[in-house]
């Protein structure tokens, strides 16, 4: 299953055939698996799945796809107690249509006649990639993912109260905002990402009319409106994340998650399971999170994006294989710069060729975007490996 590929869906739902045994026992069950899952926190490391998904050789993004459909699935499975995809489908895309912000994309019109599926797969597209700039698409595809429980918790709300949803939908985004950041600032020392964490949350959210407002403490948030444990633990476990950003909770901060907990009303069992979750999840997978791992933000775009590159050479090895076979002069221009400084002219001609190369292969296209030049030493680290025999003709050759 290649969720970038059209059909995605419905090959899901068919490999994985999903009964009524599979789903959540209650919102509990179904909140804890999900949390197993890293989807809460943005950054996923399994699937709550019959059939079991790798992650080997999925983008990010495709990944979030993934388990975005999944959790929705299993929350329209826990509250309708049905496992139909065709139900399911037609529910979840009236929820987005309800709480969408109305396009004026000329081509909308022509997908009105596509497949439920497929309507789906556009929606998810857009609720994953919310930004077009792949540079800044590093840092804030996590972010945006972390936020994207609030789709659950409102596609909650819609399959037990109708269509009243959009207004709850942009209240618990601001709650999610103000708990963020009054988390951030309940720490006595500043973690250095502070600023960084609150931007993007902010960025990520799909109410662009985000109102800065000056509560200043946990009493003085609303949180009248929430009469559900899922909405609850979630801000629970995203005061609690945002407070571990730099693996340590001061005393203020500790208490600033106490007094949270007291107001809604969360028992002491739950924040210390959560406490105990969160630390080794951030233990295990900080270096892996952007938002977590910003104290050297050039080496975390480089290891973000060499694990992406590689997986869209492996994707198209053979294609690639083919092209580079073809430009011998390119392949000992990069076996040269192995061992040697090439001059001026060299490495407009190996930048020139290999944008050209990228141009006939569509997944590589992420080079011809603005600055993606930049990204063509990540694509010649993995041509020795690509094409071995050539590179050791080239060592005999010298």
């Amino acid at each position: 299953m290649d969720p970038s590929s059209f059909g995605w869906i419905d090959k899901f739902f068919a490999e994985q055939k999903i009964t009524k045994v599979n789903l959540a026992s209650d919102e509990l069950d179904f909140y804890t698996k999900t949390r197993a899952t890293g989807f809460i926190f943005g950054h996923i490391i399994s699937f709550d799945v019959p059939v079991s998904i790798s992650l080997n050789n999925k983008l990010p993004e495709e990944i979030s796809k993934i388990g975005l459909l999944n959790t929705l699935f299993g929350m329209y499975g826990l509250i309708k107690q049905d496992v139909s995809p065709d139900n399911f489908l037609s529910e979840v895309i009236h929820f987005y249509d309800i709480i969408a912000i109305k396009s004026n994309n000329p081509f909308e019109k022509l997908l009105s006649n596509n497949s439920k599926s497929s309507k789906l797969e556009k929606i998810i597209q857009e609720r994953v990639q919310t930004n077009d700039d792949f540079f800044s698409k590093q840092f804030s595809h996590v972010i945006t993912n972390a936020i994207l429980f609030i789709d659950i918790l409102a596609f909650k709300k819609y399959l037990e109260k109708g269509s009243q949803i959009e207004e709850y939908f942009n209240k618990l985004e601001q709650s999610v905002m103000e708990i963020v950041t009054l988390a951030l600032k309940s720490k006595i020392c500043t973690p250095e990402n502070h600023e960084l964490i609150t931007t993007l949350f902010e960025s990520s959210f799909r109410n662009t009319k985000f109102s800065k407002n000056n509560t200043t403490t946990v009493e003085n948030i609303d949180l009248r409106y929430l009469k559900n444990n899922l909405e609850k633990y979630y801000l629970i476990d995203i005061a609690s994340i945002s407070l571990k950003s730099d693996e340590k909770i001061e005393n203020d901060a500790h208490y600033f998650l106490i007094k949270l907990a007291q107001k809604l009303d969360i028992t002491e069992n739950f924040i210390i399971e959560s406490d105990c979750f969160i630390s080794n999840y951030i233990t295990e997978y900080k270096n892996e999170i952007p938002y977590l791992n910003t104290s050297n933000s050039m080496t975390t775009f480089y290891n973000h994006t060499t694990k992406n590159v590689a997986v869209l050479i492996n994707r198209n090895k053979k294609r690639l294989v083919k092209e580079l076979s073809e430009s011998k002069e390119l392949v000992q221009l990069i076996a040269k710069s192995t061992h040697k400084e090439l001059n001026k002219d060299e490495k407009k001609k190996v930048k020139n060729q290999l944008l050209d190369i990228c141009k006939t292969v569509p997944s590589l296209s992420i080079f011809l975007l603005p600055g993606g030049s930049l990204l063509l030493p990540i694509l010649i680290k993995f041509i020795p490996q690509l094409l071995p025999s050539a590179f050791n003709e080239n060592k005999e050759d010298q």
